[in-house]
């Protein structure tokens, strides 16, 4: 999870480089990809009880 999370604050950094506009939405793309795909990867380490607990977190009482 801590991998996913350091991806995703690194989308935050890229703008503050030196790269043209077109490598910075392909790093972008990269982050946001590598992020999400590392947080299911840590998801489906984890096991079911921890995803109950995430959605468990997420979902509101009605």
């Amino acid at each position: 999870m801590a991998s996913s999370l350091v991806l995703w604050s690194l989308v935050l950094v890229v703008p503050f480089t030196n790269f043209s506009n077109t490598q910075m939405v392909a790093i972008t793309t990269a982050l946001i990809i590598g992020g999400e795909g590392a947080f299911y990867v840590s998801i489906l380490m984890l096991g079911k009880e921890m995803w109950e607990k995430i959605k468990g977190f997420f979902k509101r009482d009605k």
